[in-house]
């Protein structure tokens, strides 16, 4: 049954929905994909404020960093993106706790962090985990490079999850077509990006569920439009569960991650490039001001409920030891 909840997203840790119910639940417990929208951090991510999309598979597990296999029963499934200049791959998969903390086990999360922590989590789960994708610098110290990019990635952003159901003879579809063809990196900004690649995993569980929009990102699959597609895509198709939550930052004296923007947002909000064409064109900027206003969609609206950001790390893993659902049950599901 579709239950009732916010507009946008509930404001309930990620990892309490992602390893406290979908670890403990039954094995009959229904499939999932989530799209994740991460927010830009970095200077990359000053740059290019679109952030980061990936999509969270239920019952799809990492063989391997790039050989998909069914999840046995108890595990909860991995994550995975397009990356660029990852050892040539296209996409890669990594099982959900590491993508998050950079960590095996729910007790070793840290209650906070800061970069000599971040890096040596990071570094401690590459050389155990990632040889293949990021072997050692000279003299065995810890390469640079893309890779950071895999695990880790609630310590420097917030992250929305979107999540609809799926069904497991669709994660048997998507495995075989994903291990069957080349897995070679084919990354492009404009239009082979890390949310075009979530727009064709969402699409391949339910076609046309996520769209780009060729006004409001000029063509660009953007990760905050998509989510709005995943919204809209899930109104139209009441009998399909839909779920949405935020997993904030972990706290410490990392930056802190920026608010997500799309492609026109970035424009009208950039004063050295909105300023001199409203001055030369004032009725262009204001057309594009107003499909702006009528067509955003704001992930933060409407969060409301969960835990503090400071409580959730060490919520988080005492929930987890324990295997309790106790915390979701004030949550809610849109």
């Amino acid at each position: 049954m579709r239950s009732t909840g916010s507009s946008c997203v509930r404001k309930l840790p990620l990892i309490l929905l992602f390893l406290n119910a979908l670890l403990f639940l039954p094995e009959t417990a229904r499939a999932a994909a989530a799209l994740l929208v991460e927010e830009p951090f970095g200077t990359f991510g000053n740059m290019n404020p679109t952030g980061h999309a990936a999509v969270y598979l239920s019952g799809v597990c990492a063989a391997s960093p790039v050989e998909l296999r069914r999840c046995e029963p108890g595990e909860p499934g991995a994550v995975i993106s397009r990356y660029h200049r990852i050892a040539g791959y296209d996409w890669v998969a990594i099982p959900v706790f590491p993508y998050l903390f950079a960590v095996d086990r729910p007790e070793d999360v840290p209650s906070s962090i800061d970069a000599v922590t971040e890096a040596t989590l990071r570094n401690s789960y590459r050389r155990a985990h990632l040889l293949q994708l990021a072997p050692d610098g000279p003299g065995g110290g810890t390469p640079g490079g893309e890779w950071i990019e895999l695990i880790g990635a609630a310590y420097d952003r917030t992250i929305y999850s979107f999540e609809i159901e799926t069904t497991p003879e669709q994660d048997a579809r998507l495995i075989a077509k994903l291990n069957s063809h080349r897995n070679a990196s084919h990354f492009n900004l404009l239009f082979h990006n890390c949310a075009d690649f979530a727009r064709c995993i969402i699409n391949f569980y339910h076609p046309h569920a996520v769209r780009r929009s060729f006004f409001t990102d000029a063509g660009m699959t953007t990760p905050k439009h998509s989510a709005e597609s995943l919204v809209h895509y899930s109104q139209r198709h009441s009998d399909l569960a839909f779920a949405s939550f935020v997993l904030a930052q972990m706290p410490g004296s990392l930056p802190r991650s920026r608010p997500i923007r799309g492609v026109l947002e970035s424009f009208l909000r950039s004063k050295k490039y909105a300023v001199p064409v409203a001055i030369l064109h004032p009725y262009v900027v204001g057309s594009l001001a107003i499909a702006y206003l009528t067509s955003r969609c704001d992930p933060h609206r409407n969060v409301t409920r969960g835990l503090e950001r400071e409580q959730q790390p060490a919520a988080m893993v005492a929930d987890l030891k324990r295997g309790s659902t106790a915390s979701l049950s004030s949550g809610g599901s849109q």
